[in-house]
């Protein structure tokens, strides 16, 4: 794998600087890809790190460095891996593979197969990844959807690449917004009822409410106002949470997204554990009462004000749970703690780090990824939602229009930074302009070329002693699949599975170039077909593990 080779090439040329320029000292070495394949495999910066230090020109450097490097790796087993080594302007040490080196990437993919790509990177550490999160008071939205495909393939990556990654949701069952959902449903009760009644303000629309109502009467047997009115608030409230987190987890299942813990607000940060969490807060000098509130010193980690934790008169603010609530993670031993919030939560974000910082844990150790918003469009114009007015888009209705792969893999085709526009009509589409049809036929193709050359040459993919793919394209694809792990480790460390999404349309696309520039089955040269077609069943491989790293299948017929 490229990680191997990159580690082995540090042992290298940290050995060549010792015994060369010993006055440098033990430099960090630095290998990287380059961006330009004329570059090589492998770059590294030394020289330029070490001019100042010796007072050389990095070109001097590195032609003191070369003879050093070319000596040591004619002893190391790292030798037939490496064809070439260059310097470039205006410094740089590069590395290009032997077809040896390349092959060397097949074997591993045969070797590991489904364990291809993955890794001890993360060591074990515990992560805890809170996405979703949805306020029990209407269905989950495309918003909400992004958020799950991005939640979902994150924890996947990083469990693929050595952390304890653990999926989260937080219901917030109580608090304001629970109160107008009840209030919302006995409305629409009284309407139905045949009482004029006026809908609340702020009350949620949709014709989800309508049929809440209705079922709420249906279960309790109400059949006149009389009966509605001995029915308290609560009532109303309790069964609009259990109502609409049925309807979310349904629609998390057939999205493929599995929770590992589901957390309540109410039974986290009650009225015991927030009171307990504040007096702590206090005792530490990190709360001051003012006007008879409470304020959190959240500027001593770099908010750009304090904020309000009890109101004056006594009720708690939006913030107050959120820190019962992370201390509770953080007490289950979670080293580190990923948020996923939508784009109303940019403010949010330093008040939560200087709560983990009050805590007695550093603000690093909490990370809060914003996803922005994902526009609708259908038939080339875009579809106004709003969650309150009832005008939106569901999660349900996006996966039964265009599937749920599609859906998945269309709300990760850009950084989650980014906004996106999802085209509902693009994503039915199925012709190379649909990014995951593209991938999943390169997928399917794969096993279709497979079954045909056992079915009518007899010829099986040779998967050792592979010596004669030397054609650019096949080149390229090798490269890519000896890539694959690091795409997963850079993932992990940027908390961003966008890259794993150009990674595959690059695969696919080498694998549809190689299979239109070569021929794979050619009955006079058996050998070279078996040959390819273990570069073949490679690509297979990898394009196979990536795929449910996504949640989306991998189809063997298309």
């Amino acid at each position: 794998m490229y990680s191997d080779i990159r580690r082995q090439l540090q042992e290298i040329i940290d050995q060549a600087v010792q015994t060369t320029c010993p006055e440098a000292g033990r430099p960090s070495i630095i290998i990287d890809t380059p961006a330009d394949k004329q570059h090589g495999e492998f770059s590294c910066n030394i020289a330029l790190q070490l001019s100042r230090a010796l007072k050389k020109s990095p070109m001097a450097i590195a032609g003191q460095l070369m003879p050093a490097i070319s000596d040591i790796l004619r002893q190391h087993p790292l030798k037939d891996h490496i064809a070439n080594i260059e310097v470039k302007a205006p410094g740089f040490v590069n590395f290009f593979l032997s077809r040896a080196g390349f092959y060397s990437f097949l074997s591993d993919v045969f070797i590991q197969k489904a364990d291809y790509g993955k890794s001890a990177y993360g060591q074990g550490k515990k992560f805890c990844l809170e996405f979703v999160s949805a306020n029990p008071t209407g269905p989950l939205t495309v918003a909400h959807g992004r958020q799950a495909a991005v939640g979902d393939t994150l924890v996947n990556i990083l469990k693929t690449v050595g952390f304890d990654a653990k999926k989260e949701y937080y219901v917030n069952d109580e608090g304001n917004q629970i109160n107008i959902l009840g209030r919302s449903i006995g409305a629409r009760a009284r309407q139905l009822l045949g009482q004029d009644v006026p809908f609340p303000e702020d009350g949620y629309q949709g014709d989800y409410i309508r049929a809440m109502a209705q079922e709420f009467m249906d279960q309790n047997g109400i059949k006149t106002l009389a009966d509605l009115e001995r029915q308290s608030e609560g009532a109303l409230r309790q069964f609009g949470v259990a109502y609409l987190m049925d309807v979310i987890k349904k629609d998390l299942v057939d999205f493929d997204v599995h929770f590992d813990i589901w957390s309540y607000q109410s039974k986290i940060a009650d009225y015991k554990a927030i009171e307990s969490v504040l007096a702590d807060l206090k005792g530490k000098g990190f709360i001051y009462e003012q006007e008879g509130a409470w304020w959190f010193k959240s500027t001593l980690w770099g908010d750009d004000k304090d904020r309000v934790v009890r109101k004056s008169n006594g009720d708690y603010t939006y913030l107050t749970p959120d820190i019962v609530y992370h201390k509770n993670k953080f007490d289950r031993g979670f080293g580190r703690i990923v948020n996923i919030l939508g784009p109303d939560h940019h403010g949010y974000v330093p008040r939560i780090k200087a709560a983990a910082g009050a805590l007695g844990k550093s603000p690093d150790d909490l990370d809060v990824i914003i996803v922005q918003l994902a526009t609708i469009f259908r038939d080339g114009k875009e579809v106004s939602m709003s969650t309150r007015r009832g005008e939106f888009i569901s999660l349900r209705e996006v996966m039964e229009e265009v599937g749920k792969d599609a859906a998945r893999f269309f709300f990760l085709m850009r950084q989650a930074s980014s906004h996106l526009e999802f085209d509902l009509e693009l994503a039915k589409r199925q012709s190379a302009e649909n990014p995951v049809y593209y991938i999943q036929y390169a997928h399917a193709r794969t096993h279709s070329i497979i079954r045909k050359a056992r079915a009518e040459s007899g010829i099986e993919p040779k998967t050792s002693g592979i010596g004669r793919l030397d054609k650019p394209e096949e080149i390229d694809l090798m490269r890519n699949i000896g890539f694959y792990p690091e795409v997963l480790i850079a993932c992990a460390k940027t908390l961003e599975p966008f890259a794993l999404l150009c990674y595959l349309q690059e695969l696919a696309g080498g694998l549809h170039k190689f299979y239109n520039f070569h021929r794979v089955l050619d009955e006079a040269d058996k050998d070279l077909s078996a040959e390819r077609l273990a570069l073949i069943e490679a690509v297979r491989i990898v394009l196979n593990n990536s795929l449910n790293l996504l949640g989306v299948c991998a189809p063997e017929k298309m």
